[in-house]
């Protein structure tokens, strides 16, 4: 069935009314009919089987027929601080990180970064939104990942790890501590909040990773291979929810 997510104040008393882009695609491009059953999301976790009893124009209307949990939500806040870089690229780690579970996603102009102005990013941020909320309905999510405003690196450091439990920086110079076994510190009291950073196409320069060590963030290797950033950050986003669900 197809999956959609609407906000939370569209579902009232057992009946679903589907805003008006929603109701646009559902007839115009899905060709949906009265009848049809499709799958709504509330964005809190929720979700609704739906069988549609309405479609004109601009109006589409459903009612619940069953309602649970969404149970492919996982267990751990991933916040990606995602270095910028060629817009096919983040884009497609957008996309990715979102099938595989991250949660919060935050654009980070370093030394190295490809992007070195916040104004090129700025009016992107609607479009990258939408491909998040399309891989998250694809992927049977049942929470639309945040897409927060650019940050340089620096601020990121003054802020702090205070809101999270751990707070990880993956780097290819680092050769001694495993992602896996710096989360198996934590096996009695597992963290729920984990921050990733993910370094440009040229990595992080050694006095970037020393500031992050300064501010909290713990340097980890992913293994003995080196990846492309887009690869470290779906690689490292599927290990710590996997590391984590799993004890």
């Amino acid at each position: 069935m197809h999956r959609f997510f609407i906000p939370p104040e569209a579902i009232h008393d057992g009946e679903v009314h589907f805003p008006p882009e929603t109701a646009h695609q559902m007839q115009r491009v899905l060709r949906l009919r009265a009848g049809q059953r499709v799958v709504v999301l509330d964005n809190t976790g929720n979700e609704f089987e739906v069988e549609l009893t309405l479609l004109a124009g601009d109006i589409c209307q459903g009612k619940v027929v069953a309602a649970h949990p969404v149970p492919a939500e996982p267990g751990v806040e991933i916040t990606l601080y995602l270095c910028l870089t060629q817009r096919e690229k983040f884009e497609w780690m957008l996309q990715k990180c979102t099938e595989v579970g991250a949660s919060v996603f935050i654009p980070v102009i370093s030394q190295r970064s490809l992007v070195q102005h916040e104004s090129e990013v700025r009016q992107k941020l609607p479009r990258w939104a939408k491909i998040v909320q399309e891989a998250a309905e694809q992927s049977g999510r049942g929470k639309i990942p945040q897409v927060l405003p650019v940050v340089r690196l620096a601020k990121v450091f003054a802020a702090g790890v205070g809101e999270y439990d751990a707070a990880l920086i993956p780097w290819e110079k680092e050769d001694a501590t495993s992602l896996r076994h710096t989360l198996s510190a934590y096996s009695q009291n597992p963290p729920r909040r984990v921050a990733v950073l993910i370094g440009p196409e040229g990595g992080f320069a050694d006095e970037e990773v020393q500031a992050a060590r300064a501010a909290g963030w713990q340097s980890v290797t992913l293994g003995k291979r080196i990846f492309r950033m887009e690869t470290a950050a779906v690689v490292a986003t599927a290990l710590v929810i996997h590391e984590l669900e799993s004890v």
